[in-house]
């Protein structure tokens, strides 16, 4: 076995981390899912935990929801980590007793919700056309496609599987009612206080695929859905994309987390809250209660419905320059929010009840652990923490001199300051999106393969006030015009580059590769044919190389006019401007690219434009294609493939960065 693929088994392999956090309703016990990678099975085990121990048996257990008595807790669980048939259990916590089936749905199961008088479960599911149901494909009718958004990475088709609000009794009796039908999705469940329905987020309007305004809608339970949605109201007015509701204690308002513009993106997601007494509010209505801090409370490391503490106070989460933190806010918008977390860390899934706070916190040398207060409460990492590798924070310094950008650079393993590495520059997708203090095994393979890594949130990056995320919107955006992909994002990763090299003397100029995934791979795609001489090898991954193509083929297609101001039809000049492809004639170094076949948000067609073009005009690229991934592969493939792509990454730079080479 090669050390680079030791290197990645070690770091992937029988690695444990806690998620989804759940408070029993009198504050004293705590649920929560432990996955751990097993790579002899080529598979990722969650179990749900109560405390200091497992109380499931897998292998994939999830969703951990107390009744509102404490008494028992409902978990979902499925046999494979793919989406497919997926049951609602139940388990009782005090007492005694066996585990409950409440149901069984054939296309996942998720948002899981106990009403508040006890007696009925909520949840969302995929209702399947019944082409599904055939033998084959061979066997299933044509699909008619009308609406843009039918068909989204790593979920496939969704136009004929809409995700629907169901209930179910939660003591066992009678089957699971659609409280949803149609056409429509639905994300997320909060009941009214009094169990008569819930609130829950949608797109349910007529022009939804164009405008995409997303709406919270409050859906009667007392009976079966109606096909018409008689029995479903709008709370809000097709003017916004608002998301994740959570029902006060009173049942007065919700709370909810997302921005009143659907015509601009990127934009800091706000927390608003909304009375629950009338129809179709307009966004004047209002209340956004995180106005005193311009950050994103939708977050890289992963987001939850906002908690209500009590009737006026609530907690939720938000990136800060690399970090995410717990913030408490007033329900009233009268007070700033307030952080309950502070330094490099990063909050990934929190819970509150009766007094108690849980955090899953994260840094960059220690996978997820439970926290209650300040207390950390589980060790399922520290194995694997004690041979992992910190980093510095460094700042580099935007091209005009206005302002500073947010970077890292770690130390390669058994580093000794007299010696020379060679170092990769590391650029995040998105553009939306941060690096920064949460555990990323990427890097930490990177430097146990000896390499000094750098990386940083050039303009464009979330984790910063609202002007610096939308710094790079196309020049006829008619709302926020800017400079476009290309220009300032290009002077701050170079910025970041420069800076680590003019600091660090252990850094070797000579010997730096670049590499980067979605826009990142964009990035290392175009740095190639318009900087190749700052480096000596790129990296391109899942990238965008033909922005008119990804108009025209993404699974997100037409969404990119709200960062661009113009689709592809209107300013066909722009979209060629910003296309790497453009430039291939000029990329004379070394090129890898890495995609995955089932890649529906930057489809491998981009890879294998860039790809030809290279091997026409007889340049030196690699190309590898993992199949039955999509373009979440590096983050949460399957372990195999992750163990690969490590492999593959650390020898190939290892063999074009080593001393001597041309």
């Amino acid at each position: 076995m090669s050390s680079h693929r030791q290197i990645a088994e070690r770091l992937v392999d029988g690695r444990s981390s806690v998620g989804q956090v759940a408070v029993s309703p009198d504050g004293r016990h705590v649920a929560f899912v432990v996955a751990t990678t097993n790579l002899a099975k080529n598979t990722t085990t969650t179990l749900v935990w109560i405390d200091d121990a497992p109380v499931t048996a897998g292998p994939h257990d999830a969703s951990p929801t107390w009744s509102p008595d404490g008494r028992h807790l409902a978990f979902t669980s499925r046999r494979g980590e793919k989406q497919g048939d997926s049951t609602l259990r139940v388990l009782p916590v005090e007492g005694g007793g066996e585990v409950r089936t409440l149901c069984t749905m054939p296309d996942g199961l998720d948002d899981v919700a106990w009403s508040p008088d006890g007696r009925t479960i909520a949840f969302t599911s995929r209702t399947r056309d019944e082409r599904y149901d055939a033998e084959s494909a061979a066997w299933q009718s044509p699909r008619k496609v009308e609406r843009l958004f039918s068909r989204l990475n790593g979920e496939n088709w969704v136009f004929d599987r809409p995700m629907h609000v169901y209930a179910i009794a939660a003591d066992g009796t009678g089957s699971p009612r659609n409280l949803t039908p149609g056409d429509f999705q639905h994300k997320g469940v909060s009941w009214l206080r009094d169990s008569s329905a819930i609130v829950t987020s949608a797109q349910r309007h007529d022009t939804w695929d164009r405008d995409r305004a997303h709406d919270l809608y409050i859906v009667d339970v007392a009976d079966h859905g109606q096909v018409d949605g008689a029995n479903v109201r709008a709370l809000t007015g097709h003017d916004g994309t608002y998301g994740d509701p959570s029902v006060s204690p009173d049942g007065t308002l919700v709370v909810f987390v997302g921005s009143s513009d659907t015509s601009v993106y990127p934009q800091n997601d706000r927390v608003g809250v909304l009375p629950i007494d009338r129809d179709q509010h307009p966004h004047t209505d209002i209340r956004w209660v995180s106005a005193g801090l311009d950050r994103t409370f939708h977050s890289t490391v992963g987001s939850r419905p906002p908690v209500w503490e009590s009737d006026t106070l609530l907690l939720a989460t938000a990136e800060d320059r690399g970090a995410t933190h717990l913030y408490r806010l007033h329900a009233d918008g009268s007070a700033a929010p307030e952080p309950l977390t502070d330094g490099p860390v990063s909050v990934t899934s929190f819970d509150a009840a009766s007094g108690a706070i849980a955090t899953v916190r994260t840094t960059v040398d220690h996978p997820a652990e439970l926290h209650v207060g300040d207390e950390p409460r589980t060790h399922v990492g520290d194995q694997l923490a004690g041979e992992l590798l910190g980093w510095q924070h460094f700042a580099a310094s935007t091209a005009d001199g206005t302002d500073e950008i947010d970077a890292w650079i770690m130390r390669p393993a058994d580093f000794d300051e007299t010696k020379r590495y060679p170092v990769l520059l590391n650029v995040h997708g998105g553009p939306h999106s941060q690096y920064g203090e949460y555990f990323h095994d990427e890097f930490q393979m990177q430097a146990a393969a000896g390499f000094v890594v750098v990386l940083g949130n050039p303009r464009g990056s979330s984790g910063r006030h609202t002007g610096w995320g939308q710094a790079i919107q196309g020049p006829k955006h008619p709302s926020v015009p800017g400079p476009g992909w290309g220009t300032v994002d290009v002077d701050d990763v170079l910025s970041i580059i420069d800076t680590a090299l003019d600091r660090y003397p252990f850094c070797d100029p000579a010997r730096v590769g670049m590499l980067g995934g979605s826009y990142g791979g964009w990035m290392a795609t175009w740095l190639a044919g318009h900087h190749g001489d700052r480096f000596r090898a790129f990296c391109s991954e899942r990238a965008v190389n033909n922005a008119t193509a990804l108009e025209l083929s993404s699974d997100i297609s037409t969404f990119f006019n709200a960062i661009h101001g113009v689709d592809h039809l209107q300013d066909p000049d722009e979209y060629v401007r910003m296309s790497p492809i453009t430039a291939v004639r000029s990329i004379d170094k070394p090129m890898l690219i890495i995609h995955s076949e089932e890649d529906w948000r930057c489809p491998i067609g981009q890879a294998e434009e860039l790809w030809v073009a290279l091997k026409l005009l007889g340049k030196e690229v690699d190309f590898y294609r993992f199949p039955g991934e999509n373009h979440e592969m590096s983050r949460s493939g399957s372990p195999l493939h992750r163990v690969q792509r490590g492999e593959i990454i650390l020898d190939w730079f290892s063999e074009r960065l080593r001393d001597g080479t041309p």
